[in-house]
């Protein structure tokens, strides 16, 4: 069964300031959620918050029925998976190792890894197509392949929630579309329900059903992509003139970059 996130009035400061107030989102169970949102608007934090690795100043989340405060911290991971934007190894660790980590939250410190676990391991790479990597060296591997190592960490957690903080961040488009079909995939196959953190607004309306923008801690705008993606929204919000076009062939907006406003 999948499980889905509610957020109640959440505000939460870091010590130099608010970062985020009074913010409210529910994501119903399988759904595919992007957050949008200028630098320092508050996406990476919000993440942080539903993964359970914040705690807010005010406010409840929630994972299906169960106050994520209630909760012990594997029986979170159990529940959630972060994809973070970078991910390093100090160690010499092969892909299979890394994506081992994932098993964290379900191995008995007793017993060690069970064949159960390994199995999990082995099956997220065959997800995401890594199979063969599995000796490899992870520090040796290329951007698009480490991403799709991470994101193998997160499935061998085998999670009903995927939170993944710009998961295309420094990707050249192949892999970056890549990873967002093999995301979507997974929502469809798995019902695994996605929160996304994203930076690029097309990309956005081309694999997310729903969108909410963050601007100065709160929510500005949430709906479909053709109701978020307006010209006045994105100038408001990211402080650039755009001209915004429908895509004959999907219907979806199509976000032109015109000038920075001044």
């Amino acid at each position: 069964m999948t499980t889905g996130l509610n957020i109640r009035s959440i505000s939460f400061a870091y010590f130099n300031g608010p970062v985020l107030r009074d913010v409210s989102l529910s994501v119903a169970p399988g759904e595919m959620v992007g957050l949008l949102g200028p630098n320092g608007s508050g996406k990476t934090t919000l993440l942080k918050l539903a993964g359970g690795v914040l705690k807010p100043g005010s406010g409840e989340i929630s994972l299906g029925d169960s106050n994520i405060a209630s909760l012990k911290r594997k029986a979170v991971a159990r529940e959630v998976a972060v994809v973070p934007q970078q991910f390093h190894i100090p160690y010499a660790f092969t892909t299979l190792d890394v994506v081992m980590l994932g098993r964290f939250p379900f191995v008995s410190l007793l017993s060690g890894e069970s064949a159960a676990d390994k199995q999990a391991a082995r099956d997220a790479m065959s997800m995401v197509g890594l199979d063969y990597l599995a000796e490899s060296r992870f520090d040796e591997l290329s951007g698009g392949e480490k991403q799709k190592v991470v994101l193998a960490m997160a499935l061998a957690q085998q999670p009903k929630l995927l939170l993944l903080d710009e998961p295309t961040l420094h990707l050249d488009i192949n892999h970056q579309i890549e990873i967002l079909e093999l995301v979507r995939r997974l929502n469809k196959t798995q019902k695994i329900t996605v929160l996304a953190a994203m930076h690029d607004l097309n990309l956005a309306a081309l694999y997310f059903d729903r969108l909410v923008v963050l601007k100065s801690g709160g929510i500005v705008a949430e709906g479909t992509p053709s109701q978020v993606l307006t010209e006045k929204m994105i100038g408001d919000v990211f402080d650039a003139t755009v001209r915004v076009e429908t895509e004959p062939a999907t219907g979806l907006p199509h976000v032109k970059i015109m000038k920075l406003k001044n």
